[in-house]
């Protein structure tokens, strides 16, 4: 019987742990498939990265009560990297999962076993058929009752150009520039220039680190180079941010703008980056050129990977690519950061039965997205697999306001969402990222 096969979820990142933990408490048989060789890869990736989330956001509730009885103990207070979020509870908790988790296993396609798209006749019967390419090389068949993606948007970071496409010249230049928060600790940006495309939350951690190290040596130049004519809301709700430490961003990041360390460049759309030896120069549609950079950051915001999801029958907003019933709560033309509610498993389904897209992929290239708010989908997505349509429907969740934003006409209406609007993130867009120390 179809009850019978597991529920596959794609992505051992934290979304995708918390699913499996639900799982675990619903005595729903599961399998996690995660294409790196280790739970929350890609969150290593950013692991010198501090989060402004604080420690009891981000862990999820069943995740804890499994590992309870391990001896474990939820952090209580502070702000950890992605490394001491991996140390403290996501790599504790994949080992509680075992071998219900594969690695090396990336999913490259998604189907009901014998239907294409097009076939009407007994879809919804079918079990799903997800196609995995391993480590080695090898190809395998996974039969599903229901299948959850949780695999994120870190693999589909943005592009320079201002168009939504790469820049005239960015793929040649692809090995001089960086499409994540680089770590600035292990030096060689001192006494050079460097830029940081990008005006969310991403790109102000790194104009902090830069800022700071042009105080200390002013051979160092940092240029920041927004889409948007003027910086509007970039640097957030200060005080009034329901997260101190998101607000504490964009108070320092404006603090070494006004103190002359980091020149802010407005209304530059990039389209085209050309060579000049081992430095780049971008150049806007208008047809300004900045100096030639030594190191180039585009920190533009991420987008989903939908090219293995193909032969399934989705209903996704043409301007976000997130599921149509959450894509108004969370459009960065609408909103800002934090000003959008929780999501369910009945706002998240999709025309294909069984089939739920959760955690930063969900909210497609919106970049307004919490780990909370993907603990919430998954717990909601659970209920919903095991019958228990009560709770699915219940709201478990308040999620905390920025204080800058709450409806249209907040934004450049010329500034594109796919651009790294207000809110944009790393890490994913798997959760905002970033934490600015108390002071300058």
């Amino acid at each position: 019987m179809q009850n019978d096969l597991p529920v596959v979820v794609i992505g051992a990142g934290p979304q995708g742990l918390a699913a499996a933990a639900h799982l675990v408490e619903r005595g729903l048989p599961f399998l996690v498939l995660e294409a790196g060789d280790s739970a929350a890869a890609t969150v290593a990736e950013w692991g010198h990265v501090r989060l402004f989330s604080e420690w009891p956001e981000l862990v999820d509730q069943a995740a804890a009560r499994l590992l309870g009885p391990t001896g474990w103990e939820a952090p209580t207070a502070g702000y950890p990297t992605g490394a001491e979020w991996i140390g403290g509870y996501l790599a504790p908790l994949a080992v509680e999962l075992g071998d219900r988790i594969r690695y090396g296993s990336q999913v490259v396609g998604v189907s009901r076993r014998g239907r294409d798209r097009l076939v009407d006749a007994g879809r919804a019967e079918q079990p799903f058929t997800v196609h995995v390419e391993a480590g080695d090389g090898s190809e395998q068949r996974v039969d599903a009752r229901a299948v959850i993606d949780a695999s994120g948007t870190w693999s589909t970071p943005n592009p320079a150009g201002a168009d939504g496409l790469p820049a005239a010249g960015e793929k040649a230049a692809a090995e001089l520039l960086d499409y994540r928060i680089p770590d600035y600790r292990r030096g060689g940006y001192e006494g050079q220039h460097s830029v940081v495309v990008g005006s969310g939350h991403s790109a102000a951690t790194a104009i902090i680190a830069l800022g700071r190290m042009a105080r200390r040596d002013p051979s160092t130049k940092v240029t920041w180079v927004h889409r948007r004519g003027s910086a509007g809301n970039t640097f957030g709700g200060g005080k009034a941010d329901e997260l101190p430490e998101r607000g504490q961003l964009g108070v320092t990041a404006k603090a070494l703008v006004d103190a002359g360390l980091v020149d802010l460049v407005t209304g530059f759309r990039v389209e085209r980056i050309a060579r000049d030896g081992d430095r780049v120069v971008l150049t806007a549609e208008d047809g300004r050129s900045l100096p030639a950079a030594d190191h180039v950051a585009v920190l533009t915001g991420f987008r989903p990977d939908l090219s293995f999801l193909s032969e399934l029958r989705l209903e996704l907003d043409s301007t976000l690519q997130a599921p149509v019933r959450i894509a108004s709560e969370v459009d960065p033309n609408l909103h800002s950061c934090g000003s959008v509610s929780a999501t369910g498993a009945a706002d998240l389904a999709q025309p294909e039965p069984d089939f739920y897209l959760v955690g930063a992929k969900s909210y497609g290239r919106a970049p307004t997205f919490l780990a909370l708010t993907g603990y919430e989908q998954v717990r909601s997505v659970v209920a919903a697999l095991a019958g228990d349509h009560a709770a699915a429907a219940r709201v478990e969740l308040a999620l905390p306001d920025t204080g800058v934003c709450g409806g249209a006409g907040l934004f450049d209406p010329a500034e594109p969402a796919a651009g790294g609007s207000c809110c944009a993130t790393p890490a994913p867009q798997l959760i905002q990222l970033g934490r600015a120390p108390a002071s300058v």
